[in-house]
């Protein structure tokens, strides 16, 4: 079971330009703003510029699904045939994710939030 999907990264290969779109897009600044990952907080929604997506495997936005146990759900996707692309990783703060690519070629991400 899923918490809903609430997370959206995009692969980006100029992070200041990207950023400079989606600030003028969402009309604000963002929250997290390093040169590995720039984020954006906007009607309840995560939204994700990664520089380093397409060496990882992104070939266009990733959706995540937010997940109470994401080793489980990673092993349950893998057992469904999706295939690996990064395995679970704690991104900082020990927030969570992973992402696999579906048998059509869809990369479908997973996240699980820090203990509260």
């Amino acid at each position: 079971m899923t918490d809903g999907l609430k997370t959206i990264i995009y692969p980006v290969k100029d992070l200041d330009r990207a950023k400079a779109l989606f600030t003028a897009l969402l009309g604000t600044e963002p929250y997290a703003d390093e040169p590995y990952y720039v984020g954006f907080k906007d009607s309840g929604q995560d939204i994700g510029l990664d520089p380093n997506g397409h060496a990882r495997g992104m070939t266009g936005p990733v959706p995540y699904w937010h997940v109470a146990d994401i080793r489980e759900t990673f092993a349950a996707l893998l057992a469904a045939g999706a295939e690996p692309l990064q395995d679970v990783q704690d991104v900082g703060g020990g927030k969570l994710i992973a992402f696999v690519k579906d048998a059509d070629g869809n990369l479908v991400g997973i996240t699980q939030d820090p203990p509260a």
